[in-house]
């Protein structure tokens, strides 16, 4: 029964983080389904508005207290965890970074707005790039030597992610974006907050996905050539958001109203197949940060 909530977690959730466990060995792909899900339902804890911030806290305290006792071999309780443990066990998952993804967590609880980059930084450290951390093991790649490789993906593609949802999240009373980047462009919180497009707010955009290019760069610098094979999975994920990051920026970054951008099935499917290709034919160029 377990197996299936994980997979039918990662089936529903459509994201572009679960397309890519497709291009992972049965045995790996389970074990990223396992550990998205317990992303995904400890994200979830943090974003339901609908219950008390205490009440929140207690959940998130829960998870951390059950998946201790998953990666210290002791018996979960939370069928998720049940899933991921075995898991935990065969791919050395440490508690420490499940930790710190429960901490990112924990920050939305108490804080929906950041001061400047480093506060910033640290949040997308744990929400994205300790995912990251956790996944290296999974795809079997050495997690000394993809460290640098992962955080600075991770901190691409959530840039990419908050960039996406300026307006989705301004809806909810959030803003990301660091308020020393908002007064150098002469932005005001409550204009992005009522969701108005200025020119002042697309050149603020345009110098976050600047930074977010700098960090698909750093990425693609520091990937291991010959890890390229276990990391299959992220380098279509770093491809997937990159095209997304290229189209808010082709549609003038009018994020704050209207659809959200995605990147569509045909140009995920092209890019699956491109990837694949690249990986058979031994090619070590990535498909992001290129220009």
């Amino acid at each position: 029964m377990s197996v299936a909530i994980s997979q039918t977690i990662t089936r529903k959730s459509a994201s572009n983080l679960a397309l890519a466990f497709c291009l992972l060995p049965a045995d790996r792909r389970r074990a990223m389904c396992a550990l998205y899900a317990f992303c995904r339902a400890v994200d979830d804890v943090a974003d339901e508005d609908t219950l008390p911030v205490e009440q929140r806290r207690e959940q998130l305290a829960a998870w951390r207290e059950d998946i201790r006792r998953a990666c210290s071999g002791a018996a979960p309780t939370f069928a998720i965890n049940c899933e991921l443990q075995p898991h935990i066990e065969r791919f050395g998952l440490p508690f420490e970074e499940f930790d710190e993804v429960i901490r990112g967590c924990e920050m939305d609880l108490v804080q929906c707005r950041y001061a400047d980059w480093p506060e910033l930084e640290q949040y997308c450290y744990r929400v994205a790039s300790v995912v990251g951390l956790l996944s290296l093991r999974v795809f079997g790649c050495d997690p000394a030597r993809g460290r640098d490789y992962a955080i600075a993906l991770g901190h691409a593609l959530q840039l990419t992610n908050i960039l996406r949802d300026v307006g989705n999240d301004a809806r909810r009373g959030r803003l990301y974006l660091p308020a020393a980047e908002l007064e150098r462009h002469g932005v005001s919180a409550e204009s992005i907050l009522a969701r108005t497009y200025t020119p002042g707010f697309r050149a603020l955009a345009e110098a976050v996905a600047a930074r977010a290019r700098r960090r698909y760069r750093e990425a693609r610098q520091t990937l291991p050539a010959d890890q390229r094979r276990a990391l299959v999975a992220a380098e279509l994920m770093g491809a997937v958001y990159w095209r997304l990051l290229r189209q808010i920026e082709a549609a003038g970054f009018h994020v704050l109203d209207g659809p959200v951008v995605r990147v569509g099935k045909p140009v995920k499917l092209a890019l699956i197949l491109r990837t694949w290709w690249r990986l058979k034919t031994g090619s070590v160029r990535p498909n992001y940060g290129d220009s």
